[in-house]
């Protein structure tokens, strides 16, 4: 692969893709908000690694931004073939809630945006005739907790309606759908996590590594471990309403957490 471009590169899961496709060689674009960490992230990697990574700081709630990092995606200089659709932040309005600022924002990181380049780098890979294109949802899109499990399950349908459109051009999409991952994700979100069990849990180096190996076997779906292809089997086959009543429980824990 010539370059992979990551939104939300900085921590978490977008840190570890990062770090993944740095010790192969692969050079780099990296897409996040706060300049004085994006810029020290990536001389590290620089310096580890010895790769090429460029930085852009883009705020993806902001339009504008998003056509920045659309019209990259779009060039034929340094030309990127592997987009991570990253981004992302965890939504803990109420669905009733009068004021939708917050919905408003996620939409846009986590589904205008995720759209947006999705579809400027499907066009720019399908003209090469290559490309990976890999986009982070989560196992909660099988589940009824909140608007962030309706946008996950949003991201979910989305990338495998992108891979039908793109078959046969060489370019591959792939949904990512982790379970709980040890990244600050959740500490952000104001979520504490001690209920979880332990071996629930997913180590974000690990969760990419077998990430990319289902992307290099072209699989439209990807969700690392055993443990949590096991659950998502399971939620998959549940009835809708059991699944309302877990998803009822999940929330009253994750509110007491808070």
């Amino acid at each position: 692969m010539h370059r992979a471009l990551i939104t939300g590169g900085t921590a978490g899961i977008g840190a570890a893709f990062a770090t993944a496709f740095a010790s192969r060689g692969v050079p780099l674009v990296l897409v996040a908000r706060d300049a004085a960490r994006l810029e020290e992230f990536a001389s590290s990697l620089r310096s580890q690694h010895g790769v090429d990574v460029e930085t852009m700081v883009a705020d993806l709630t902001d339009r504008d931004a998003q056509q920045r990092v659309a019209d990259r995606l779009d060039a034929d200089a340094d030309p990127v073939d592997v987009l991570v659709n990253n981004a992302g932040f965890s939504v803990r309005a109420s669905l009733l809630d009068e004021d939708l600022s917050e919905h408003d924002r996620g939409f846009e990181v986590m589904v205008r945006a995720v759209l947006k380049l999705g579809g400027a780098a499907g066009r720019a890979m399908s003209r090469r005739g290559r490309g990976w294109i890999i986009n982070v949802g989560s196992v909660s899109a099988l589940v009824t907790q909140n608007n962030y499990s309706a946008i996950k399950a949003w991201v979910g349908n989305y990338s495998e309606s992108l891979g039908v459109q793109l078959a046969g051009t060489g370019v591959t999409v792939t949904a990512l759908m982790p379970g709980w991952v040890r990244t600050e994700f959740h500490s952000r979100a104001g979520i504490k996590g001690s209920s979880i069990p332990d071996f629930l849990w997913l180590d974000a180096d690990r969760l990419v590594e077998e990430c990319l190996a289902d992307v290099a076997r072209g699989k439209p779906v990807s969700i690392p471990s055993t443990r949590w292809k096991l659950i998502a089997g399971v939620l998959r086959g549940t009835p809708r309403g059991l699944v309302a009543r877990l998803s009822a429980i999940l929330s009253h824990r994750r509110s007491k957490e808070r």
